[in-house]
């Protein structure tokens, strides 16, 4: 059952040195106040995993969170490229990280296994693709039933999820509005969940069809007000698209990216 803490606990408490971690939000609820504290914690040895890692993934590895990197597109949106993630696959700056690419489908695929607690997941994508030239995870198999070619992707079931939404109930439940991604996915994939949200409610309000993640899937519940920006939370504030456009020069020099990440991270995470 979900367990409220605070994000400095919850992140001390379920993340460690050595963690598959795994933090979605597609375009919008970017977990980007639990990405800081784990910078702040100077957790080491991650593997992270996003369908789209941007820029809380920029950040978290210039930091040197991360030794290892599983995505199926990265970038900092409608800018340019996360500088960096490319110093750290190009110039192993501050230390080397491992990239292992797949494509959107297989990322959702291997998620929506993981969540069924499946080994594997089978997807059509891969055939005529030239990513098994550089990915050793994608293998084939035939289909027992009608002979078909298919790929075949390891589930992704990561020690950690870690998502934003908008609200959580007294009892630990979880509303999710808006694009909801694969979400839901990931955190019943992982071990071990962290939810951070807007606020806490006695009732979410939640509408039919609603995304509601049950209090039994969930580990712990973080409040964190405006924890999604720069990105945006539905009902709750727009997408920070100047910021976007300013970290392209933030993340370009090692130097301004450390000023930065002094200012913006360990100072006010210490206020």
């Amino acid at each position: 059952m979900a367990e409220f803490l605070s994000l400095q606990e919850a992140v001390s408490r379920h993340i460690s040195n050595g963690d598959t971690v795994a933090m979605e939000g597609f375009t919008h609820l970017i977990p980007f106040a639990a990405g800081h504290e784990i910078i702040r914690q100077e957790k080491r040895n991650l593997t992270l995993i996003r369908m789209t890692p941007d820029l809380v993934y920029d950040q978290m590895i210039g930091a040197g969170c991360a030794t290892k990197l599983i995505f199926s597109w990265g970038g900092n949106p409608g800018v340019g490229s996360l500088h960096r993630l490319r110093d750290a696959v190009e110039k192993s700056w501050p230390h080397k990280v491992d990239i292992l690419e797949h494509s959107h489908a297989a990322m959702a695929c291997a998620y929506e296994a993981g969540a069924a607690g499946l080994p594997l997941a089978v997807l059509r994508g891969y055939v005529g693709s030239d990513l098994p030239k550089v990915n050793d995870q994608i293998k084939f198999i035939e289909c027992p039933f009608t002979g078909e070619k298919l790929a075949a992707v390891p589930s992704v079931r990561p020690d950690v999820a870690v998502i934003h939404a908008q609200r959580a109930d007294r009892k630990g439940n979880v509303l999710i509005e808006g694009i909801v991604g694969i979400q839901k996915e990931v955190v019943l994939a992982a071990k071990r969940s962290i939810v951070t949200v807007e606020e806490i409610v006695d009732d979410l309000g939640a509408s039919v069809n609603a995304c509601v993640l049950p209090s039994w899937a969930v580990t712990a519940i973080a409040e964190a007000p405006k924890g999604a920006k720069p990105s945006y939370a539905l009902g709750y504030y727009d997408r920070d698209n100047a910021f976007y456009k300013e970290w392209d020069g933030i993340a370009r020099d090692r130097e301004t990216f450390q000023t930065w990440l002094k200012d913006n991270v360990f100072e006010k995470g210490a206020q």
